[in-house]
């Protein structure tokens, strides 16, 4: 993407109502605003998506009352523990950056797959059923909520592939048992904060992602290397949703839509945010669409790859429990995982190497 054309200052705010319309005209009209906001920006806000506001009040009640328990119980669910990635979050497990660890907890939350699900039986990482905490409510409002989210994915992949060119349902097959996740995510009161990264420079592995947050925090680089402040936004009353391109739509579009480096700048209050990572199945392959593939530009530099490895060679390269089992043998990255960073626009493509 050549530099002065994502030089933006602010985020674009679409209106997708028009992509529950039974006209065609109405639908394409959204799409073609999400193919611009893509290419031009790679973050946007959108309104009119349909969620009901009850769920998103009993999803930040569920998690208020989850972070506020001691310790000793949150750790009773630690991620490290359970299989298929899923879990409590401690501060310190994720590493982003170099410098003082993530001043943040989490609990994350799946796709919901029965034990007996083939692709549990072959040990799929990633892939499993969720660790629910003994909490009263909580997995109803974190269950209705990762429902109604999750469809709201599958209405804006719709949108995605009209913005493409694709028929509406093209992308439909590639999500039957997603390896997505929603992270429910809390920053403590920090008195010692100051206006610094949280979270380091990354992008999402995902084909994109669809946050809520209640606090300001969230920054987007521009292609000048300037952050862009993204606080939570609403209009007409309605909260609205962000949305940014990850890694894999980078790929299909062999940079068309590159993933977009964004961060958690430290902050003094406290903080929730609530990002549902929108993935294709574990084994799907993806490479660029064939009007990319056989279009000018950086087609030849995007390889086929694998959405499932790639999501867990960047995890295994982030979660500390991971990287301890790499260093010891006990798990093995795949042999074409890349460093994190190794999307967007303004970095190479990099091997994650020995």
């Amino acid at each position: 993407m050549p530099t002065g054309q994502r030089n933006f200052t602010a985020l674009p705010v679409i209106d997708i109502s028009g992509l529950y319309r039974d006209e065609p005209s109405q639908r394409q009209a959204v799409a073609d605003q999400l193919g611009a906001a893509a290419r031009e920006v790679g973050f946007f806000y959108i309104t009119g998506h349909g969620i009901d506001p009850q769920l998103i009040a009993g999803l930040r009640e569920a998690s208020r009352a989850l972070f506020a328990q001691p310790m000793p119980w949150k750790m009773r669910y630690y991620i490290g523990d359970a299989w298929g990635h899923k879990g409590y979050v401690p501060e310190g497990e994720e590493v982003y950056s170099k410098g003082r660890p993530d001043h943040k907890e989490a609990f994350d939350i799946g796709f919901e797959v029965p034990d007996d699900h083939p692709l549990v039986l072959a040990g799929t990482p990633l892939i499993g059923n969720n660790k629910w905490p003994e909490l009263p409510g909580f997995k109803a409002a974190v269950s209705r909520y990762y429902e109604a989210v999750f469809a709201l994915g599958r209405t804006l992949f719709r949108g995605f592939a009209l913005a493409l060119g694709q028929p509406e349902d093209a992308f439909e097959s590639l999500v039957t048992c997603p390896p997505s996740k929603l992270r429910l995510i809390h920053y403590p009161v920090d008195l010692e904060a100051v206006d610094a990264p949280g979270i380091g420079a990354h992008t999402d592995y995902e084909c994109f992602t669809l946050l809520l947050a209640d606090q300001p925090g969230l920054e987007v680089m521009n292609d000048e290397g300037a952050w862009i402040d993204a606080p939570p936004c609403s209009v007409a009353g309605e909260e609205a949703f962000v949305i940014n391109i990850g890694d894999m739509l980078e790929v299909m579009t062999a940079g068309a839509f590159p993933a977009t480096s964004h961060r958690v700048r430290k902050v003094q209050q406290e903080r929730y945010s609530f990002p549902l990572f929108f993935a294709c199945d574990y084994h799907t392959r993806i490479r660029p669409l064939p009007q990319f593939a056989n279009g000018s530009g950086d087609a030849g530099s995007y390889g086929e790859l694998s959405i499932g490895e790639h999501m867990y060679s960047q995890a295994q390269q982030t979660y500390t429990y991971l990287k301890r089992k790499v260093e010891a043998g006990e798990l093995a990255m795949s042999a074409d995982a890349l460093k994190p960073g190794s999307f967007g626009y303004t970095r190479p493509r990099t091997p994650a190497g020995p």
